[in-house]
């Protein structure tokens, strides 16, 4: 069968397909199509041909209403068929093979479209997508508890909150994370917009406040971000995970902002009694003036900067070997900066600084020192300067940064880069990290207006990656709900009371819970009390319904008193006070 002949094929076998599809037969489609490959298939190796053969094979097994369909169709198209010539035992020429079976790839890969678009449940793995997970009700409630403190911080701070779109035009995230870039979620073409997941909550704030012209603001953004990174589950890195963002938008005295951020992490890391931590703090005006002086070309400036951001997760001759060998840096230069990045401290090594003859030349890594000094001196009068220390290793490999740079890491928790290659360890990093970005929003506006900002970002995931390790070591009982208050029936017919006392403790903003069965079993009912952490239980009889009061017990002690029915709502909350 020569090309335009299986072409003439297809298009009758196209007619009553589509027919198929509007009839919602989709796995009828899918059949009809392996069997039509199957019986073109047969037709090439025997070089003949019988429309009424392959009318039947192909509507074997069909219902009587979708064999008609088909026969209708293949008859409705006409002679089309009679069309087709098959040549008898003259051998094909090669380019009538190629033909052949270029018209039959293409059956072939709209079948396997077709077969794609079809549900089918063989072969299906149920299963979370990689680098994402469930949360069951007791992790839920060790995350809203951190949720409900690094707010509560924020808050406390005068921050306000915000949110954009789970994903945004794909021009406005290129360009804004340096060699992260390959990490960010690309969408298929949605009506005419090249769209991508968010990579970070700071890049869609900056567009925010370009878009809308927004000049000073103190806000907070808790939503989820993408990134297509190799996930480590226990280190808590994910490619879908919750970001905690604190930011200040406006012109403002320098390192006065920047200070009260990194004062931010100290609250939130000391209330979440995590353990010892340090911030460490950096300048990447400084990282650009030592980059200068070690004889860095200007144009490695940022590609050496990933380079020595790798310095937290890997030895330094890791990253000396990709400096020269992958990013062509001159090895003097490489082990210049070798020297300079193993130095941390505080003032003394500002002063010190101060004092080498390279880094003096560079105006910039001035600029940055002294920026250093005066953010040490307010960290000093917030009182967590023991918290804080100049590390020049500190780079933090996104391109939008443009002053102090800062990352909250866990002493006890600190990365081992010499852990197996595959091996997963509760060892999280760092768990807050950010800095400035004085030309961020500059780059959104039409005029290039800039509105400095500074902010950070409290590593969510990896907090929480800690806190279940803990609870899980520990044994500990997490409750999931927050009921106060369970109603009891102790006899049989009690159901009407029951919904009256629920309702009135409900509207007095009483947590309450109550069985599902309208005569529920007393055991059943205090053992759901003692499982659920509930710590009170009111119980009604009908003695206490003929008395007008309720038993009060509570469910840790066991203890039981009666309280006057008008005055249970009184007794409730005074008990609950007690409690708390």
């Amino acid at each position: 069968m020569c090309g335009n002949e299986l072409r003439s094929l297809g298009k009758c076998t196209s007619v009553w397909c589509l027919k198929t599809v509007r009839e919602k037969h989709s796995h009828t489609l899918v059949t009809l199509w392996n069997r039509f490959i199957s019986t073109s298939n047969r037709v090439l190796c025997r070089e003949t041909f019988n429309m009424e053969n392959t009318k039947e094979t192909l509507s074997r097994n069909l219902s009587i209403e979708d064999e008609k369909i088909v026969i209708e169709e293949v008859a409705g198209s006409g002679d089309i068929h009679k069309s087709i010539k098959i040549p008898g035992k003259a051998k094909l020429t090669t380019t009538r093979k190629d033909q052949i079976k270029e018209e039959v790839d293409k059956l072939l890969a709209l079948k396997c479209q077709i077969k794609g678009d079809a549900p089918s449940s063989k072969n299906f793995v149920l299963k979370c997508p990689k680098g994402t997970k469930d949360y069951t009700p007791q992790q839920m409630a060790i995350r809203e508890s951190v949720f409900n403190t690094i707010i509560a911080c924020f808050k406390r701070h005068g921050a306000e909150t915000i949110d954009t779109p789970v994903f945004e035009l794909k021009e406005t995230l290129t360009g804004k994370y340096g060699e992260d870039s390959k990490l960010i979620y690309d969408l298929k073409d949605q009506g005419g917009e090249l769209l991508s997941l968010r990579y970070d909550l700071t890049v869609p704030f900056a567009r925010y406040l370009a878009m809308n012209k927004v000049m000073n603001i103190k806000r907070y953004h808790i939503a989820k971000v993408y990134r297509r990174d190799n996930p480590a589950m226990t280190r808590g890195r994910f490619r879908e995970f919750y970001q905690c963002d604190f930011d200040i938008a406006g012109q403002y005295d320098p390192m006065i902002p920047d200070a009260e951020c990194i004062k931010i992490v100290t609250e939130i890391l000391s209330k979440l009694e995590l353990g010892d931590f340090v911030i460490k703090v950096n300048h990447r005006k400084l990282l650009d003036g030592m980059f200068a002086a070690c004889g860095v070309p200007d144009d490695k400036f940022r590609t050496i900067c990933s380079s020595v951001d790798k310095l937290d997760k890997t030895f330094w001759e890791d990253v000396r070997t990709e400096m020269i060998e992958e990013k062509k840096l001159d090895p003097e230069a490489a082990d210049r900066i070798g020297k300079y990045v193993k130095l941390q401290g505080g003032q003394d090594l500002i002063d010190r600084l101060m004092e080498d003859e390279a880094i003096k030349a560079e105006r910039s890594a001035v600029e940055g020192l002294q920026d250093i000094s005066l953010l040490l001196k307010y960290c000093d009068l917030f009182g967590i300067l023991d918290h804080v220390s100049f590390d020049l290793s500190l780079a933090r490999g996104l391109d939008y940064y443009t002053g102090v740079i800062y990352e909250g890491v866990l002493k006890g928790f600190t990365h081992d880069p010499s852990a197996k290659k595959g091996e997963e360890t509760v060892s999280v990093g760092s768990v807050a990290g950010g800095g400035r970005y004085d030309g961020l929003v500059g780059m959104f506006d039409p005029k290039g207006r800039k509105v400095p900002c500074v902010g950070v970002s409290i590593g969510i995931e990896r907090v929480f990656a800690i806190m279940e390790a803990r609870a899980i070591a520990a044994k500990s009982k997490i409750r999931t709900t927050e009921t106060e208050v369970y109603v009891v029936s102790a006899q049989k017919g009690l159901l009407e009371e029951r919904l009256k006392l629920c309702r009135e403790l409900w509207d007095a903003n009483i947590k309450t819970e109550q069985a599902y069965k309208a005569n529920p079993k007393p055991l059943t009912q205090f053992q759901y009390c003692e499982t659920a952490g509930i710590p009170l239980a009111i119980i009604i009889g009908q003695s206490e319904i003929e008395n007008q009061f309720v038993k009060l017990r509570n469910t840790v002690t066991r203890e039981e008193k009666n309280v006057p029915r008008d005055q249970m709502i009184a007794e409730i909350k005074s008990e609950l006070a007690k409690m708390t």
